[in-house]
């Protein structure tokens, strides 16, 4: 079967295309069952546990309310059976988008989170899979988050079988501008996104910066020993006695905040496997009153129940 694909564009208008293929051509439409191409995590057949149904996507699916198509498949192509579960799970992926890391990121997590309403099922193709994933992944890879197994790209059918391709990107990884300020050197401006950052984040800690080093294509930060753990989360004491950062993907992008290691930081991040992930850095501003808020009320603010996987400047 052909891949669904287009020339540059209307998202929409692509999409379009693709519905008006589907249901015009011959032996398509209402010909068309459940038992065609399965990923190979589910069983042959009908895979869904409930009859589909075609609904809109809602305003408050900020993943897919703009993707350029108005009506999505229930359960969508995750599993997720309910709307709720759909839009709190594609909730996590949202500041992806903002990262920009290929022109297709929506395109590729909508048409799993928020499938094109159709007469059955279509998936991407393994080659938008893999692109997105080739352009995104160390995006993902420098806050700590591999991955996800499932999106693996093995799963999803090869281009000769009817499948979402690439449409909007390149049919290659998109390369980090040089230029592009380091991911962990995005801030916040606005105590609520502040909150949202200690929210995903294992710990929160006030600490002077001892050196910085490069190393293996991160950077390498060690705090000075006076510090003020404002979260400790999962950290122990060998952890704050001599804390080291280490700032993934980190070591040729430019991070103006570190220009200068002089005075204090509000430093956020994970641990990982060991070892202690810097994902957010502030200079200390004791007149800032969007900084103060956020450290004074960050225990009391309602953090959602599923963290975002990232989250930086441009998520709001």
């Amino acid at each position: 079967m052909p891949r669904a694909s287009g020339p540059p564009g209307g998202r929409g208008t692509a999409l379009l295309a693709l519905a008006l293929a589907l249901v015009g051509s011959p032996g398509g439409g209402q010909h068309y069952d459940y038992y065609g191409w399965q990923p190979e995590s589910l069983p042959h057949g009908r895979f869904y546990g409930r009859e589909p149904q075609c609904l809109d996507i809602p305003p408050d699916m900020q993943l897919c309310r703009d993707v350029g198509y108005k009506r999505m498949r229930l359960p969508n192509l995750l599993e997720h059976e309910t709307m709720a579960e759909a839009k709190q799970q594609a909730s996590s992926w949202v500041p992806l988008l903002a990262k920009q890391c290929h022109t297709d990121t929506q395109l590729f997590l909508c048409s799993l989170f928020a499938p094109v309403c159709l007469d059955r099922p279509v998936y991407p193709c393994r080659s938008l899979c893999e692109v997105v994933r080739d352009s995104c992944a160390p995006v993902m890879e420098s806050y700590g988050f591999p991955w996800p197994e499932m999106l693996h790209c093995g799963k999803f059918p090869s281009d000769h079988e009817l499948c979402i391709a690439v449409q909007f990107g390149n049919s290659k990884a998109t390369p980090p501008p040089v230029s592009k300020i380091c991911t962990q050197c995005e801030m916040e401006h606005k105590a609520d996104g502040m909150m949202e950052q200690m929210c995903s984040s294992d710990f929160v800690v006030k600490m002077r910066i001892k050196e910085m080093t490069e190393e293996n294509g991160e950077r390498r930060l060690v705090a000075a020993q006076k510090k003020k753990v404002l979260k400790l989360g999962p950290l122990k004491r060998k952890d704050t006695k001599k804390m080291v950062l280490h700032m993934r993907n980190a070591a040729a992008c430019p991070c103006p905040q570190l220009d200068s290691l002089s005075g204090s930081f509000l430093v956020m991040g994970r641990k990982v496997g060991g070892r202690l992930l810097l994902l957010a850095v502030y200079p200390w501003q004791k007149h800032n009153k969007e900084m103060k808020f956020a450290v004074k009320f960050m225990f009391s603010y309602p953090c959602p129940l599923y963290h975002p996987l990232l989250y930086g400047a441009g998520q709001r």
